[in-house]
């Protein structure tokens, strides 16, 4: 399948987070629009204790409407490197370090919509920092074990994606 060539690319909003563009490409012999949000990318973290705990954060999304039960995660900083991110994320969010890292998986969580590439990395070793989160954050912290975390995800509990895909990764290791 050939790449479409982009012909036309309008800003329609430019944001503090995301700008949206729409976009006319040449797909073959016709053209097609596609509206993109371009969004940082961002990084999560399944964060394991040696008594097979993974740490959960909750909190309010306003986009659903409701309380989340996520991975510590956020944005990359410009030029930042998504393991600096994964560590800075952990460490203000929760208020652990970790001594053992591994890069868990890579999604696209919106890839019809979004360029959007998260890396979710796989903590151990853990130990705490003293959290730091961002101001408009309103976080409460859980400790769950990683069974009863992937209950949660296939009872529908944990609905992110980010946390589906790092916790079900994480059941899978070894």
């Amino acid at each position: 399948m050939d790449t479409p060539e982009l012909l036309e690319r309008t800003v329609v909003y430019a944001g503090d987070i995301i700008t949206v563009h729409r976009d006319t490409l040449r797909q073959g012999d016709r053209q097609v629009v596609r509206e993109v949000v371009d969004h940082a990318d961002s990084v999560a973290v399944v964060a394991l204790d040696d008594r097979g705990r993974v740490l959960l954060v909750r909190q309010y999304r306003h986009p659903v409407g409701d309380t989340l039960w996520e991975l510590p995660a956020g944005l990359l900083d410009d030029g930042e490197e998504p393991f600096d991110a994964a560590k800075r994320e952990l460490a203000e969010e929760t208020g652990v370090s970790a001594g053992s890292w591994e890069r868990l998986v890579d999604l696209h969580p919106s890839p019809g919509m979004t360029g959007e590439r998260v890396r979710v990395y796989l903590a151990r070793r853990l130990g705490e920092t003293g959290a730091d989160p961002d101001d408009d954050e309103d976080l409460r912290l859980r400790w769950v074990p990683l069974d009863e975390a992937v209950a949660w995800v296939r009872d529908g509990t944990i609905t992110n994606g980010l946390a589906v895909a790092g916790l079900l990764a994480a059941a899978g290791r070894d």
